[in-house]
């Protein structure tokens, strides 16, 4: 198995794309800024929106997100904790990669009985449609 890109800092090619995907790798950073697009939301929200993901590996990610500049987290001082994350302005610079994914994803993936396999040409439904009301 290969090194994943954060791992590979101290021989970074230089390359742009491969930059904006060392800020993107993790298996939840893409979803994360995907539902942060919506707006601010504690964390608590952003579990219940992926419920696969592990409280430990949620946090993880958003603190890898907040340390690159693309999320910002609050805490305010209340008993319990209140923690909001937010988007950042470099983070919302991303809002049009990441919606050409989701767009790509829905016109060439299809998603049924556990499985994930990539469409035949032409074989779309209704392509883009859960973003163009964005």
């Amino acid at each position: 198995m290969s090194l994943p890109r954060s791992k590979l800092v101290g021989n970074f090619p230089g390359c742009p794309v491969e930059a904006t995907l060392s800020l993107l790798d993790g298996k939840w950073k893409g979803v994360i800024l995907f539902h942060l697009m919506e707006g601010t939301l504690r964390f608590n929200e952003i579990r219940r929106k992926l419920p696969s993901v592990t409280q430990r590996m949620l946090t993880k990610q958003l603190r890898e997100l907040e340390e690159s500049g693309l999320v910002s987290r609050t805490v305010f001082p209340v008993v319990p904790p209140h923690v909001e994350y937010a988007l950042t302005p470099l983070g919302a610079s991303l809002g049009p990669i990441i919606k050409a994914m989701a767009v790509w994803g829905e016109e060439n993936v299809f998603c049924g009985d556990g499985r994930q396999q990539l469409m035949a040409a032409g074989a779309s439904c209704a392509p883009g449609a859960a973003l163009q009301a964005n």
